[in-house]
């Protein structure tokens, strides 16, 4: 009878894995990006992944042998002197040095890409808050304050009585995201205002900590026919509400972006010259709970 119910158990678990839901919601891997260099390092950390398994079935796979092949129950007899061979020594030492140095190549000349901000022509400065992103476009005047969206919040509260199911990109969606064009090289001036937070774009192969008082940098061009909204997380413990400040990216065209540019130019405009400049976003839902 148990063995019945744990054969049915297998079968139900086995089936929720195979099923497409799942798959969605069991994404372990990198994603290939939405980029030239996001597409590197993906690239890169798969051709690794198979280094890593090929060096797996190779070391575990002689242990299993020589375990098997030379077990007790065989007659075999423990060695009672410490062998020694100087070419087995060379070649077990001159092996694991070659593949750290062609891992260590590639490894090193992206790393390198990733931090070439320069010949970027938008910048962006983000600040972390918490619990909520700022977006300043550098040279344009354009600030946005980008927090958890209502309906998100309001689902996450205690007794709110709200399926989250029912809520679209629960906790994942925003009030307003980071517009950015695509085909153009956006560097990207990361910190904060309170605590360390991190900013992840996991389609972007970024993952910068913004650290207050001081500024990490990152960069991203965009494939031309990826527009389209992209979702991120803060990475950083950051506190009590830390799992309620999505990132959202809304990738346009170049026109498109323009357009968006100058119309947040002339809302955000102020009538009177001396007057501060009111950024677009809306106040920040309370958070609570």
């Amino acid at each position: 009878m148990n063995m019945k119910k744990l054969a049915t158990a297998i079968a139900v678990v086995t089936a929720a894995l195979a099923s497409p839901a799942a798959f969605a919601a069991w994404t372990l891997n990198m994603t290939p990006g939405i980029s030239a260099i996001s597409r590197r390092i993906y690239d890169l950390h798969m051709v690794m992944y198979w280094w890593c398994v090929a060096i797996a079935i190779v070391v575990f796979g002689f242990m299993i042998y020589t375990m098997v092949r030379f077990r007790k129950s065989q007659g075999a007899v423990p060695d009672t002197k410490l062998v020694h061979s100087t070419t087995v020594e060379i070649i077990w030492t001159v092996i694991p040095v070659l593949i750290l140095i062609i891992m260590a190549v590639p490894a090193t000349r992206t790393l390198i890409e990733t931090d070439d901000a320069s010949h970027s022509q938008l910048t962006i400065r983000i600040t972390g808050y918490q619990w909520k992103w700022g977006y300043q476009y550098v040279d344009s005047g354009v600030e946005v304050l980008s927090t958890l969206d209502r309906a998100s919040n309001a689902a996450r509260q205690l007794g709110s009585n709200i399926d989250p199911a029912t809520v679209p990109n629960y906790l994942l969606n925003v009030d307003h995201p980071l517009v950015v064009p695509a085909g153009v090289k956006v560097r990207l001036l990361i910190s904060a205002q309170d605590v360390i937070h991190s900013w992840w774009v996991p389609a972007l192969a970024i993952k910068k900590d913004a650290i207050p008082g001081f500024v990490n940098e990152a960069w991203f061009n965009i494939d031309a026919d990826k527009t389209g909204l992209y979702r991120g997380q803060c990475a950083e413990l950051c506190g009590r509400d830390h799992g309620f400040m999505p990132i959202v990216i809304d990738v346009r065209s170049k026109a498109d972006f323009e357009a968006w540019l100058k119309t947040q130019q002339a809302m955000q405009r102020p009538a009177d010259p001396a007057a501060p400049a009111v950024a677009t976003a809306a106040p920040a839902p309370a958070h609570t709970g």
